[in-house]
C-alpha cells in the first residue's frame, strides 16, 4: 500500500472520487458497520484531531498508547482486517449517510487546506505530539483501510 499525502490536493481528489463509489447500500467485505456508520467512524479521527471529540485518557492510558499502539497507527504498514479499535471509534447507532458524508468531505478538505505546517508537532489526545508525516499516515491509513473494507 502506498501512503498518499493527505496535504496534497491530488490526494483529496482521489479520496473524494473513491468516496463517490460508496452508497448507503454498499456492504462491507468484513466487519459490522454499515456505510453511514463507516463515515461516522472515519469522522472520529478528524474530530479528535480538531478537538471536537476529547478522550479522557489518564496518564497511564496515554503512556500505554504511546508505548504500544502509536507505532502501528502512524507507520506505513496497513492495518490488518478486523483490527481492534478504541471505544471512542465504535459506532453502533444508526447514522444519516448524507450528513456523515458531508462531514467527511469537509474534514478531508480541511486537513488538506490546513496543510503540513498546521499538523507539524500537533498534539494528539492519544499519542502526544506527532509529526505531519505521522498525522498523514494516521489519516490516510485509516481511510484507505476502511475504503478497502467497503470495496472502494
Amino acid at each position: 500500500m502506498a501512503i498518499l499525502n493527505v496535504f496534497d490536493p491530488a490526494t483529496t481528489a482521489i479520496t473524494l472520487e473513491r468516496l463517490e463509489k460508496l452508497t448507503p447500500e454498499t456492504q462491507p467485505q468484513w466487519g459490522k458497520m454499515n456505510s453511514a456508520q463507516l463515515l461516522a467512524h472515519l469522522n472520529v479521527a478528524y474530530d479528535m484531531a480538531y478537538g471536537k471529540i476529547k478522550t479522557d485518557n489518564n496518564f497511564l492510558v496515554k503512556f500505554m498508547l504511546k508505548a504500544f499502539v502509536k507505532k502501528g497507527v502512524v507507520n506505513e504498514k496497513p492495518y490488518p482486517k478486523n483490527s481492534r479499535t478504541a471505544p471512542v471509534f465504535l459506532i453502533s447507532d444508526e447514522r444519516d449517510f448524507q450528513k456523515e458524508k458531508e462531514h467527511f468531505i469537509a474534514n478531508v478538505k480541511r486537513v488538506q487546506e490546513d496543510g503540513v505546517s498546521h499538523f507539524e508537532g500537533k498534539e494528539s489526545d492519544s499519542f502526544g505530539p506527532l509529526t505531519s508525516k505521522e498525522w498523514n499516515n494516521l489519516f490516510y491509513k485509516h481511510l484507505d483501510h476502511h475504503f478497502i473494507q467497503f470495496g472502494i
